[in-house]
């Protein structure tokens, strides 16, 4: 019987990782997702993690529970911070941005992995249709993994953590596309920044902006839902 590989995937239910669990998957990755409930405004994300760690039949999905609110702020999760959706009046590190959090949530992740003997991560980071934060850049996922193995059993045992990062360098025009290649169906996935409880789109966050113009871009129907 053939030796299966085996992955972590971070699935914040999202256009991005929902397209890295279905790439891992049709990788033939054994995938354990992990999701993360943080205080989120969007907090419907979650179950579109749900759906499709059971679309995709992952071995196991957890919910971590962290709530960012208690030691950090941001617009994300903070109910007095208003998510700005006014483009020129925005620095280059918008208010959505949440102190640390990729560095937190790979952390999870791959203390997760190592206790289920897996050295293989998935992260949907994408660096170019983004928001400018400095936690989705490749300089930074590269130097992660060079960290994690220097500070883990893994590393220390000869072994080796893989942060992979597949759509990195990719717009979100071409993330579609791929997707679109594994049949993905985004009608479920949550992307927008306050979306309803029932997972509808607010269509003016700049998440919603970037999603919208992709579909458009590449001529198909756009398959969010809106408010």
């Amino acid at each position: 019987m053939a030796y299966k590989k085996k992955a972590v995937v971070v699935l914040s239910g999202g256009m991005d990782s929902v397209t890295t669990l279905a790439l891992a998957n049709n990788q033939e990755y054994d995938c354990y997702s992990l999701t993360f409930n943080y205080g989120q405004k969007s907090i419907s994300e979650v179950d579109a993690a749900i759906y499709y760690s059971k679309k995709y039949k992952c071995i196991e999905h957890k919910i971590f529970n962290i709530n960012f609110s208690e030691f950090s702020s941001s617009a994300l999760t903070n109910n007095n911070i208003a998510i700005n959706t006014n483009k020129s009046s925005q620095e280059n590190i918008p208010n959505t941005y949440v102190p640390m959090r990729n560095i937190i949530f790979l952390s999870i992740a791959c203390s997760w992995a190592e206790s289920i003997d897996v050295n293989n991560i998935f992260i949907g980071a994408n660096a170019i249709d983004y928001s400018g934060y400095p936690d989705c850049r490749e300089n930074f996922l590269e130097s992660y993994e060079k960290m994690i193995n220097l500070g883990s059993k893994t590393g220390a045992d000869g072994g080796k953590f893989n942060i992979f990062r597949p759509l990195i360098n990719m717009k979100k025009i071409d993330i579609i596309k791929l997707g679109h290649t594994f049949n993905l169906d985004y009608s479920r996935t949550v992307s927008c920044y306050q979306a309803t409880k029932d997972g509808k789109a607010c269509g003016v966050c700049e998440s919603c902006l970037f999603r919208k113009r992709a579909f458009i871009d590449n001529g198909l129907s756009d398959e969010t839902i809106y408010i």
